[in-house]
């Protein structure tokens, strides 16, 4: 029955083209049409939470304020044990250049660290608008145990992808296919909360 539902757009709250992929194909089962926030004119709004769950909010309602349509946004990141939960929410702009910059002060953070200390997870917050001023958003969070790799592995995905070592795959999030990555990942985790919490409200 789910396709038979009118396609719905939602604004994404972001302007990462690899989050946008991977948000439409999670999303799809939801009948969601993600649109990303550029095309609405969204600017960018200053992540002044103190939790992934602050900024994520403050980042949905500005584009559902300027888009005048439901918005979704995430707050996601890499929480390091050895690090005491750092990137966390800087982890976008841990190094200010870039992914590939992130990686390399990532590793060399973690210089001379054992593999047993190397303990890490993604985090990702999303949070569902229904409008601007919506009173009680959605808010869902998933989390994706592994560690950190000695050096990077794979060319798939973004981000801290090349250095995130998923146990139970025998890789790195870089090395799985999208597919896989996309029923496993900390964002499908959310995701597939979002959708109960939805299926409850309708």
């Amino acid at each position: 029955m789910a396709g038979t539902e009118p396609t719905r757009t939602v604004v994404l709250a972001s302007g990462n083209a690899g989050k946008l992929r991977e948000f439409q194909r999670l999303l799809a089962p939801l009948s969601f049409l993600p649109v990303a926030q550029h095309n609405f004119e969204v600017p960018e709004v200053e992540e002044t939470g103190l939790t992934f769950v602050e900024n994520a909010i403050l980042k949905a309602r500005a584009a559902a304020s300027h888009s005048g349509l439901p918005a979704i946004a995430d707050d996601s990141g890499l929480e390091v044990d050895h690090l005491e939960g750092a990137p966390g929410i800087h982890s976008a702009r841990y190094s200010g250049k870039g992914d590939a910059g992130n990686n390399t002060k990532l590793l060399e953070a973690l210089s001379g660290v054992p593999e047993a200390r190397r303990g890490a997870r993604f985090v990702c917050v999303l949070v569902y608008l229904r409008h601007a001023l919506d009173p009680t958003p959605l808010i869902c969070q998933g989390f994706w145990q592994g560690r950190i790799l000695l050096a990077p592995r794979g060319a798939q995905g973004f981000g801290y992808d090349p250095l995130f070592y998923v146990p139970e795959c025998g890789c790195s999030s870089a090395e799985l296919p999208a597919q896989e990555k996309n029923r496993i990942s900390h964002r499908a985790q959310a995701c597939n909360l979002l959708f109960e919490a939805l299926q409850t409200q309708a």
